[in-house]
């Protein structure tokens, strides 16, 4: 069946459908990743975008459960250069093709990605309307014009979970998965040698689910936390009630500046209790520090983003995916950038001075991409033991 992404600005690509058949408008983005796919589609920062993956074939090692990063996906639409009809992978469960199906998802295959990616970076990331219709291709144009756009959108009201629940309570689902003597086994109990075995949990969390993922969570539970997951709407007096020993900001969907009722919440939280947020939560502890944010050109969405702590002059590669980011020249004295990114030189990184608050613009916890961030979670822990009574 043919298909058709049309961008506002007039461009559009012929290609081929896969997936669900129909029509999805939403922001045109692209991801650097060259693996990672399902988690990149379960994502919830992902909500509201049409996603285009840079590397060429996508859907080889198929889909299976354990690797979704929450309940299902949350692109609009996907985008890929080929799609690989047979995975080849003894953990895969079913083929690309049939779980976007299954959840009713669009997606387009044989069209230029390259061209597409260079498009959106020269005229930045672009309302878009990916469609099986039988429409002409100005049609597709208009529609994707006249479709939302992303500035203003408050997505986590969509995607934050409905009732707080905590984390793997039987620490069944946290233990990391690792190889030992060159041999994989995922179908054994927690404890044999294909996990490290979990620490105890020494500190008490609340995590802010904006959007959360599961290797955040997974990660918070590796590093000694108990942790309770809350809706958005949680109230700063809600939360202190549960006495926790920190609070914690997750990753989410759309423009941070749109979520003044969080803002306010987290207001209150800063001088009480310490903090760490990451992606959507670092953006939001900006404007709880009484910043601003501004939307970047094409966003950074991918495993390979440069970042230089200025604290140390180290420079770690990092997993991202954002279209916003915090403005440097709005934060107050109280407030230090301790992280840039050497691409483009915003902000990647904010620690309050006088409170045990910091944040991270990128993924620590990966899922896909490096592990050179992955300290910040027991980083947090030790914060937290320095702080306790």
């Amino acid at each position: 069946m043919n298909c058709i992404l049309a961008l506002e600005d007039g461009r559009y690509f012929e290609g081929e459908s896969f997936g669900a058949s129909g029509t999805c408008s939403g922001e045109a983005c692209f991801n650097t990743s060259m693996t990672g796919y399902q988690e990149v589609l379960t994502d919830p920062s992902y909500r509201g975008q049409i996603v285009a993956m840079t590397y060429p074939l996508i859907g080889n090692y198929g889909i299976n459960a354990l690797d979704n990063e929450s309940s299902g996906p949350h692109v609009r639409g996907f985008v890929v250069e080929e799609a690989c009809d047979v995975p080849r992978n003894w953990r895969s469960e079913q083929s690309l093709d049939s779980y976007l199906k299954q959840w009713n998802i669009p997606g387009i295959q044989g069209i230029d990605t390259r061209a597409l990616t260079k498009h959106l970076r020269e005229r930045g990331a672009m309302r878009a309307l990916l469609t099986t219709d039988p429409i002409s291709p100005a049609e597709a144009v208009r529609r994707a014009a006249e479709s939302p756009p992303m500035e203003g959108m408050d997505y986590v009201k969509e995607v934050t979970t409905e009732h707080g629940y905590r984390w793997d309570p039987d620490s069944s689902d946290s233990a990391a998965w690792v190889q030992r003597n060159g041999e994989t086994h995922r179908d054994v109990p927690v404890g044999d040698d294909a996990f490290d075995p979990l620490p105890p949990a020494r500190h008490h969390l609340v995590a802010y689910d904006f959007g959360i993922k599961h290797n955040i969570l997974r990660r918070l539970r590796q590093s000694g936390f108990t942790v309770d997951v809350v809706n958005s709407n949680t109230s700063a007096a809600d939360v202190l009630a549960r006495k926790p020993d920190g609070v914690f900001l997750s990753n989410g969907p759309g423009d941070p500046a749109a979520l003044d009722y969080i803002h306010k919440e987290i207001r209150e939280l800063v001088t009480r209790v310490p903090m760490f947020a990451i992606c959507l939560g670092h953006q939001i502890l900006g404007h709880a520090f009484g910043g601003k944010t501004f939307k970047l050109k094409f966003g950074h969405r991918g495993g390979n983003q440069p970042v230089k702590d200025l604290r140390t002059g180290a420079v770690a590669i990092t997993s991202q995916n954002h279209g916003f980011a915090v403005d440097a020249d709005s934060l107050p004295s109280t407030v230090e950038v301790t992280h840039v990114n050497l691409n483009d030189d915003t902000v990647e990184g904010l620690r309050h001075r006088d409170y045990p608050v910091f944040s991270v613009q990128y993924h620590p916890e990966a899922a896909p991409g490096p592990n050179d961030a992955s300290y910040f979670f027991k980083e947090f822990a030790t914060v937290i033991e320095s702080t306790k009574g």
